[in-house]
């Protein structure tokens, strides 16, 4: 039969959009469901023997292109469909949904699947700090001139900038940490809202699927979406920080203070000499599109009412499983440029010097010798407009200060801030905790290098937990099934 307007252009959509994401999960989802109905007693034997040999059969098939041909109208009926024949009963005889509504399946199997999708990303962002903080420590003491508004500012070095970046992409991992324990909070057994009078087990569920507690509202558990709205800002976020940097590499590759990597670049079709970063470009794009999907995720959250709702709950998920798939391939992306990271021809100290950059280390200088701190800024700046710095001598720097009105100067003073007009390389001694120094540098590469294993650690406990979890549910699907050939 023809498909209505509304199966065609929306439920057929739909489908093949939720489909791929929530089959499998939804499987395992109701293997758990199925073991704790029968250690509750209110499945009999030889029913949960039929669901769960049935939910096997079906895991073990090879993935499908899960096609919508109209007989149902979305996953969980497809589930049902599938699991009738596989169990070799009539739909009617499934017992499936026994305490159970597609809307507490919905949120419990789109949390399973967020809470992989952020494992993923954490991983790809801790992998980029620890090479962000690996390049740093070995590029403490490569000088370049810092921007600020885009033009020259101060020297510091590629590894003070990446060892900064490092320190990004760890508060961004310890966001998806926490929200990944939010994430991962049972709310299976709440059923449409308002649970069941049926004396089911949400712990069980709880342990079977790896979850760190069940709900506490079943009301919230169902209708809530601050983990939803949480999940689609820190994507939105790691990808903002992260096109910023990726905006500072393109500069870096442009003004060949660093190699721009073969492996992340494509040629021109016109122009064969041409060798263009555009991976960049399309990192960008991903970060516009992560905005996006954020903006839509509140949008749709906020034009609901507190209850369920498929605009403030299943329509978001699109936008969420979308956005992690990009934040996902954006970090692997970073990760993969930061480690390309060699330098080319940065900088020489006269080039610095030549754009300005080392000018507030003069009027620093005239400070620290005494010299008013606003006196020396409108010293320093009345000489950049007579010559660049190189050029200056003794005898102008003088006279500048006395035009000040800040008397004769001392020409010791004049000379000290002479060198440190001349000498940006300097800024690479510089002992200020968390400043260029190269030894500051390294200290805050070492403090990400140990965060970000630290964090890998968090994360590789949340992994084991899964996977206990899964060794568990497999172990109480053998022992009903052992228990009902006996």
């Amino acid at each position: 039969m023809p498909l209505s307007v509304y199966w065609q252009n929306h439920l057929r959509v739909a489908f093949e959009e939720s489909a791929p994401q929530l089959y499998r999960p939804m499987l395992h989802a109701s293997l758990a469901h199925v073991v704790m109905l029968a250690e509750q007693g209110l499945l009999p034997a030889e029913r949960a023997r039929r669901l769960l040999g049935g939910l096997r059969a079906l895991l073990a098939e090879d993935d499908d292109a899960l096609a919508f041909d109209g007989s149902v109208e979305d996953v969980y009926y497809l589930t049902e469909q599938r699991l009738a024949a596989a169990a070799g009963i009539e739909p009617s005889e499934l017992d499936v949904q026994l305490a159970r509504s597609r809307n507490d399946l919905d949120a419990g199997v789109f949390r399973m699947v967020l809470r992989d999708g952020v494992l993923d990303q954490a991983e790809q962002a801790l992998g980029a700090a620890a090479v962000a903080a690996a390049q740093a420590d070995r590029y403490a003491d490569v000088l370049i001139t810092g921007q600020t508004h885009r033009r020259p500012a101060q020297p510091t070095s590629l590894g003070h900038v990446l060892a900064g970046y490092g320190e990004a992409l760890i508060s961004q991992a310890r966001e998806m940490l926490s929200v990944y324990d939010e994430l991962n909070v049972n709310p299976l057994g709440s059923c449409a809202f308002a649970g069941t009078d049926l004396p089911i087990s949400a712990d069980r569920l709880t342990g079977l699927l790896g979850f760190r507690e069940s709900f506490t509202s079943s009301y919230e558990a169902v209708a809530g979406a601050e983990h939803l709205v949480r999940t689609g800002a820190i994507q939105a976020r790691a990808l903002a920080t992260g096109a910023r940097m990726a905006r500072t590499l393109l500069d870096w590759m442009t003004w060949r203070w660093i190699a721009t990597p073969d492996a992340y670049c494509q040629g021109s079709s016109i122009m064969p000499q041409k060798k263009n970063p555009v991976v960049l470009e399309h990192m960008w794009s991903m970060a516009g599109a992560a905005a996006a999907d954020m903006a839509a995720t509140l949008n749709n959250v906020g034009a609901a009412w507190y209850e369920d709702s498929n605009n403030a709950t299943t329509d978001v998920q699109q936008h969420l499983w979308r956005g992690g798939d990009r934040a996902l391939r954006f970090l692997t992306l970073m990760r993969g440029l930061l480690g390309e990271i060699t330098p080319l021809e940065p900088p020489a100290p006269d080039q610095v010097v030549a754009t300005g950059a080392t000018t507030t280390a003069i009027a620093e200088a005239l400070a620290g010798a005494g010299v008013p701190w606003r006196g020396a800024h409108s010293v320093v700046g009345a000489l950049v407009r007579q010559a660049p710095p190189a050029e200056w001598t003794e005898d102008l720097v003088a006279s500048a200060i006395a035009g000040a009105g800040l008397g004769t100067a001392d020409r010791a003073v004049v000379r000290a801030a002479l060198e440190a007009g001349l000498r940006p390389e300097r800024v690479l001694d510089r002992p200020q905790t968390g400043g260029p120094g190269r030894d500051a540098v390294r200290r805050t590469a070492a403090g990400v290098t140990a965060a970000a294993e630290a964090l890998t650690g968090e994360f590789a406990e949340r992994r084991g937990a899964l996977r206990r979890a899964e060794d568990a549910l497999r172990d109480a699907v053998d022992e009903r099934l052992a228990a009902s050939d006996r």
